[in-house]
């Protein structure tokens, strides 16, 4: 889809506010953050703009940026609620808009202010609760000095942090961040102004139908919490968990599928309640990395002929796995292969037959087959036939772990084989390259059995 136009909405006290819209079916205004808005930018990063793609296959998508930032008027930065509303209102007015619903992350608070103030255009809203790591703050604030000193370098690093070191997406969203304000300060009083939660008091005005989203247990308690709040204080809403919630990667499959269910649901009965939607956990993937031990050790001993030939086994061994358990081959990449499988049952049922087939070749070979695994389950963003995504990038720091003949699972997969019949070693907590808290990992255990 070609870049959408961008338009202009005069507030009420005179501000030009961009926006634009996409798609046909029920209007779904996408709540402007103004820690991270420049609406020409973000369509450039392709994760953000699929998601909204997405979207607007069944409905009306609406996208803003906050006054003060983006490609909005940028001689008026106010960061109040009152600004916000004054935006949204803005916005909506100039499309004739009469009932809408209202999607939010990291604005919720201007979101639920402006559901409880204007009862009768808010059809539904959906806030979405990530799951912000608890050091968040304090690294943020230390980079502080950083950004004033390189601002440049400043959003660099901002955005691998948030999104894995080697995020593909890195470069975009540091360019993005760039865009969405006009000094560093501005920035930094944006960004800490959409992590602060939430207007309480406001939530029992809310007549709107409501869908809070969060992480599944598990995966960011502290978000969880502040979901159950927020559902809790609004009559009628629904509570719904999702799957490997991603952070730093836009809307993802589930969530689109969620929101899009939710708003072209008719009640039985008027004023009846909708029901909350169903998960669809087939966005969810199982992801297995494979890393051969030593190749380049093994190409100063065996030259590059017989180096491949070695590897050529590695590829056939792992190709015929994949087969018989159900996987689906991403990429090979000389040393080592990425995988993606339907259900964490197969994942590790392969990882367990490529070790024991391994082993079998290596007795009657001089040269052995040393290999490393990485099993982890998450929802990663696909182009094409490749994956992108901090649960891509988290299954290689997995595998990265494991030593020759292991094989390493997240916490995640060992929860979703629990019962099923798999032997796990718990291996403690460890800090994976590029993630901000440590993870729990375990490792299969393969020689003694295994489903």
């Amino acid at each position: 889809m070609d870049a959408p136009a961008i338009q202009y909405a005069k507030t009420s006290d005179g501000v030009n506010i961009a926006y634009w819209a996409i798609g046909s079916g029920p209007p779904l205004v996408v709540a402007s953050n103004p820690g991270a808005t420049n609406i020409q930018l973000e369509w450039e990063l392709d994760y953000r703009r699929l998601g909204y793609e997405r979207l607007a296959e069944r409905a009306t998508v609406i996208r803003y940026d906050w006054r003060g930032c983006g490609v909005s008027q940028r001689d008026c930065f106010d960061l109040s609620p009152e600004a916000g509303i004054h935006d949204l209102e803005a916005v909506v007015r100039s499309l004739g808009l009469g009932h809408f619903a209202v999607y939010s992350v990291l604005s919720s608070s201007m979101a639920i202010r402006y559901a409880a103030e204007h009862r009768g255009d808010v059809s539904h809203l959906i806030i979405g609760v990530p799951p912000w790591p608890r050091a968040f703050s304090d690294i943020f604030a230390a980079l502080r000095q950083l950004a004033d000193q390189d601002w440049e370098m400043f959003t660099e690093v901002y955005a691998r942090i948030l999104t894995g070191w080697d995020s593909p997406w890195a470069g975009q969203i540091a360019a993005w961040f760039r865009g969405t304000t006009n000094t560093p300060s501005d920035f930094f009083a944006a960004t800490s102004a959409v992590t602060t939660f939430v207007p309480e008091p406001l939530l029992g005005d809310i007549k709107a139908q409501a869908l809070i989203l969060h992480p599944r247990e598990g995966q960011g308690e502290p978000a969880s919490q502040a979901a159950r709040t927020l559902a809790a204080g609004i009559a009628g809403a629904h509570l719904l968990a999702i799957p490997g919630w991603p952070m730093g990667t836009g809307i993802s499959e589930t969530v689109v599928n969620a929101i899009l269910d939710f708003i072209n649901t008719k009640p039985a009965s008027p004023g009846a309640a909708i029901p909350a939607p169903k998960v669809d956990v087939s966005a969810v993937r199982t992801i297995v990395f494979t890393d051969v031990e030593g190749s380049t050790a093994l190409n100063e001993r065996l030259g590059d002929e017989g180096t491949r030939k070695v590897l050529r086994e590695h590829e056939r061994l792992t190709r015929e796995a994949l087969d018989a358990h159900g996987g689906s081959e991403v990429k090979a990449m000389g040393d080592g292969f990425m995988a993606w499988f339907p259900s964490a049952t197969g994942a590790v049922q392969c990882a367990i037959a490529l070790q024991r087939a391994f082993a079998e070749r290596n007795v009657s070979h001089p040269e052995p087959i040393l290999v490393r695994l990485g099993v982890n389950a998450g929802e990663p963003i696909a182009e094409g036939d490749d994956l992108f995504g901090a649960s891509v990038i988290a299954t290689a720091r997995i595998a990265a772990q494991a030593t020759p003949g292991q094989i390493w699972a997240s916490d995640v997969v060992r929860q979703l084989l629990a019962g099923k019949g798999f032997t796990f070693n718990d291996r403690g907590e460890h800090s994976l390259k590029g993630f901000d808290e440590p993870v729990r990992l375990h490792e299969v255990r393969w020689r003694e059995g295994g489903a």
